[in-house]
């Protein structure tokens, strides 16, 4: 992966590579959250910039591909990248000027969050960009993580039991990640079990379920917090376990803000 002459001395390198949420509750404004939170020196690539609060997105503006390359590449050849993350990249241009970056630095720890639709029900992935995100990034990750309606979207079916997760796991790691992390959060059962496969063994991580529509933010901070603690070094194993730990205490203290879904709160740990 990337490397500076200089290190940061002491202090991981996060990357997110995703789009700006105005209200703060998603986009790299939690992922930054996340990061600090979780002892990282945080950087962003910006690849869009959303007018959005807790009751929606109301207009999208992308960042020019090679824009969104230029920081990617500004980032790595100065700082350095010890781990990086992606979120919302809307459309296949952008998401072939991302998978260009990876490749040309050798960016290895790389956590995809193939977001296609925002908590309030914003549709975040153009239609044209999945065949892009299948074929040029997918492969290059080394975890992705998908919701349920992501998952139905890279398997073309829909996922309803905690069986079909596995199954769909399975399917999505032929597309060439070398891990998939299926999260089950929008089954609606007692406890919040995602399922996580290695390749060989489907792993089940299940959570406390929270009567709370403040959930703005979720994927985003459980992405963040992988790449966070293998930016630290940890096994991916655990580092998935950490993040599910950490985005649990952060939808149990999420922040009753607007008239909508309000964040999740990446900083509950530190909250006074």
């Amino acid at each position: 992966m990337g490397s500076p002459t200089r290190p940061v001395e002491g202090i991981p390198r996060a990357l997110t590579i995703a789009g700006s949420d105005s209200g703060g509750g998603a986009g790299i404004q939690a992922d930054l959250k996340t990061f600090m939170a979780l002892g990282c020196h945080g950087m962003s690539a910006v690849t869009a910039l959303t007018a959005q609060n807790t009751r929606g997105v109301t207009a999208i503006h992308d960042v020019p591909p090679d824009f969104v390359e230029a920081q990617i590449d500004a980032v790595v050849t100065d700082i350095g990248v010890d781990a990086a993350k992606t979120g919302m990249l809307s459309s296949g241009e952008i998401i072939e000027g991302v998978a260009r970056a990876v490749e040309r630095h050798g960016i290895s720890n790389l956590v995809v969050d193939p977001v296609s639709v925002a908590t309030s029900g914003a549709q975040l992935l153009r239609d044209d960009a999945v065949a892009a995100l299948m074929e040029r990034l997918l492969p290059r990750a080394l975890i992705v993580t998908p919701n349920l309606q992501e998952a139905a979207l890279l398997t073309g079916r829909a996922i309803d039991s905690t069986d079909a997760m596995k199954d769909a796991a399975t399917e999505i790691r032929d597309l060439g990640p070398r891990t998939v992390l299926v999260k089950g959060g929008h089954l609606h059962e007692e406890r919040a079990v995602d399922v996580f496969f290695d390749g060989t063994t489907h792993h089940e991580i299940a959570a406390p379920r929270f009567d709370t529509e403040d959930t703005h933010g979720t994927g985003c901070v459980l992405s963040a917090a992988i790449a966070a603690r293998l930016a630290h070094g940890d096994r991916l194993i655990d580092a998935v376990q950490t993040a599910k730990e950490f985005v649990t205490g952060a939808i149990e203290r999420g922040l009753k803000i607007g008239s909508g879904y309000g964040p999740v709160n990446p900083a509950w740990g530190s909250a006074p």
